[in-house]
């Protein structure tokens, strides 16, 4: 596949940096990256190489895929190592979070979240929170795998019912319980709304 000729050509995944209980969890990392490697996407995440996120980047790896690791040098040595890192096609280490999630999000068209813990919850809700204020229409996807996202979704319904998501249909995001349907399903909503990434960069500045 060509991705000069895609609108989505890199794709940003939350994740734990733990494998977690469920041996599923591991399995929809790697299956994941390797869904991306053979779409001709590019993997932007966090930089562990640990848990999942280490089951995502090695998918990619290994299925001939490329991968941006961006990480906060305090967590080099916590969800990674310096020998696994080298083998990232690019690193970028960050001087704290903020600067890091701002990385993420400037190089990524599309956002996913697989399984994980208060790190990848809050990754994901500020991404829906910006596209809830208008800053962005990236594609935004949970992995539901196994249901792991199902208490998320009751408590936005909770949350918009009770009437404080307000502009909800900018909160949109897609739950996905198939791996094999995320990839596809990112293409088709950003062919579907005509995706235009031009201006970017002046709403990256502004935030």
């Amino acid at each position: 596949m060509n991705r000069e000729s895609l609108p989505i050509q890199s794709v940003c995944v939350y994740c734990g940096s733990r494998p977690g209980r469920d041996p599923a969890h591991m399995e929809a990392g790697r299956a994941l990256g390797k869904a991306i490697a053979e779409s001709g996407l590019r993997l932007v995440y966090g930089g562990g190489t640990k848990g999942i996120m280490g089951a995502v980047a090695s998918g990619v790896l290994s299925n001939g895929g490329q991968v941006t690791g961006i990480i906060p040098e305090f967590l080099v040595d916590m969800e990674a190592t310096r020998h696994s890192l080298g083998q990232l096609d690019e690193l970028i280490i960050t001087p704290d979070m903020h600067t890091r999630k701002h990385r993420m999000f400037e190089r990524a068209d599309a956002f996913v979240a697989l399984p994980g813990g208060i790190g990848t919850l809050e990754e994901i809700v500020e991404i829906m929170t910006w596209a809830q204020l208008g800053q962005h229409e990236k594609p935004m996807v949970f992995a539901n795998i196994n249901g792991f996202w199902d208490p998320m979704m009751e408590l936005i319904r909770h949350m918009t019912g009770e009437g404080f998501v307000h502009t909800a249909h900018r909160v949109q995001p897609m739950v996905i319980d198939a791996i094999a349907d995320i990839i596809p399903a990112i293409l088709a909503h950003s062919a579907d709304a005509g995706a235009d990434r031009s201006g970017q960069e002046s709403v990256i500045s502004k935030m």
